[in-house]
């Protein structure tokens, strides 16, 4: 998804949750400045890593049953909070996109296995970025839900798993199996605000099934 494109749902969003712009942006310049000495790696990497057939694994208690009934097939991109289990269930994912939410260690793990890792910087995450972002070992690309520039890139998506598949849908992916998926029965961490949780799951599943290409399958387990 080009940023023309996502930018009206940014700015929906963006209203709709209540975020600020400009804070956003500053956890971004923050998370670039903190990776000068990173391995940064750009786009020839994910045209390479992702293929037409995608694995996506959310962080939905449904997990290990998705997994157990369908089995994970072409590039592996786990979700953020998801590392943790996928993980445990022995598979080491291709890609993890995460804004540093949930277990960091196991995706600091997987990133030591040459998992390319996509961190998004944002509003809310700015202490997350300052403490784990230079922990990662291997291939890195930076970035935003707001406005790219330079080496931070946008393909689009708001959480997690969303911004998974809005990756794979930009580089080519033409059917994406979504396993640990739920839209309507959020995993609450201790902070988390129920109705925020819900509203977040709410845009992501319009991202990913009312913004869907129309030569992309989309597929439960």
């Amino acid at each position: 998804m080009e940023y023309s494109e996502w930018e009206p749902v940014y700015l929906e969003i963006v209203k709709d949750l209540g975020l600020e712009i400009n804070e956003d942006e500053n956890s971004v310049r923050a998370m670039k400045a903190l990776t000068l000495n990173s391995d940064l790696v750009m786009d020839d990497v994910l045209i390479d890593l992702i293929g037409r057939n995608v694995t996506v694994f959310g962080d939905a208690g449904s997990l290990e049953d998705d997994i157990g009934k369908t089995e994970p097939c072409g590039t592996l991109i786990s979700a953020g909070s998801a590392t943790e289990r996928v993980l445990e269930a022995g598979i080491v994912p291709h890609m993890v996109v995460t804004d540093l939410d949930g277990n960091v260690d196991s995706q600091i793990e997987a990133s030591g296995s040459g998992a390319v890792t996509l961190v998004l910087a944002h509003g809310d995450n700015y202490d997350a970025v300052a403490r784990y972002v230079r922990e990662f070992r291997g291939p890195l690309i930076l970035t935003t839900q707001s406005r790219p520039f330079g080496t931070v890139m946008n393909y689009g998506g708001f959480t997690d798993g969303d911004r998974s598949v809005c990756t794979a849908r930009h580089f080519g992916a033409k059917r994406i199996l979504l396993e640990g998926f739920d839209f309507k029965n959020p995993r609450l961490k201790p902070r988390d605000d129920p109705e925020r949780s819900m509203k977040k799951l709410e845009w992501a599943r319009r991202i990913i099934y009312e913004m869907n290409l129309p030569d992309v399958d989309i597929v439960r387990p």
